[in-house]
């Protein structure tokens, strides 16, 4: 598919456009802004990586609604879940979290899954499908740090196991310097 945007903000803000006139009646506030970026927490977490972020116009010295997409989205349908649920936080306001009218809009425009992880549903997908081959290519691709930041472990502890099932670890250093650990009943272990 051809890019038709030269950068991921006019896309992403041509893309809030749309969606807030499809998917929303035009209830997005008039003022807000579209970004790749990091989210302020969890961004580049492995076990729980934040994807997303809305701040309250009560964050910004202009009064404007800011809206994060990840650097790590590249999927357009992936990022056009991602948005409306960040729409969703800025129309019923970011202080109502995830429940109750959260809750309500976001299941009616075809979100689905838990609530702080929503995802496209079918529905979902057949509305805004239109809108994403008309805007081409997301000019972006995909900001992965963990596979540049995330440490090698330069340590490893052994593992000695005792007849009896008692185990312990134990560096090479150790093992090298004292020979292997005793059980306490038993005697020397074996290192796995």
């Amino acid at each position: 598919m051809e890019a038709k945007f030269d950068n991921r903000e006019a896309w992403l803000l041509e893309l809030g456009k749309r969606l807030n006139a499809s998917l929303f009646n035009d209830k997005m506030p008039k003022k807000f802004r579209v970004t790749c970026g990091w989210p302020s927490h969890h961004a580049t977490s492995a076990k729980r990586r934040a994807i997303w972020q809305c701040f309250s116009p009560e964050c910004s010295k202009d009064n404007t609604h800011e809206l994060i997409i990840s650097m790590f989205l590249e999927d357009p349908m992936e990022i056009a879940g991602t948005l409306a649920h960040e729409m969703v936080h800025a129309i019923v306001g970011v202080e109502q979290g995830h429940k109750g009218p959260f809750r309500k809009l976001a299941l009616d425009i075809g979100l689905e899954g838990k609530m702080t992880a929503t995802y496209p549903g079918d529905s979902f997908k057949d509305k805004v499908n239109p809108t994403l081959e008309e805007l081409g290519a997301y000019p972006h691709s995909q900001v992965d740090v963990l596979k540049v930041t995330q440490k090698k472990q330069t340590t490893r502890l052994l593992k000695a196991i005792c007849e009896c099932g008692y185990t312990v670890r134990i560096t090479k250093k150790w093992l090298e310097a004292v020979g292997n650990p005793f059980c306490p009943i038993h005697g020397p272990m074996e290192v796995a």
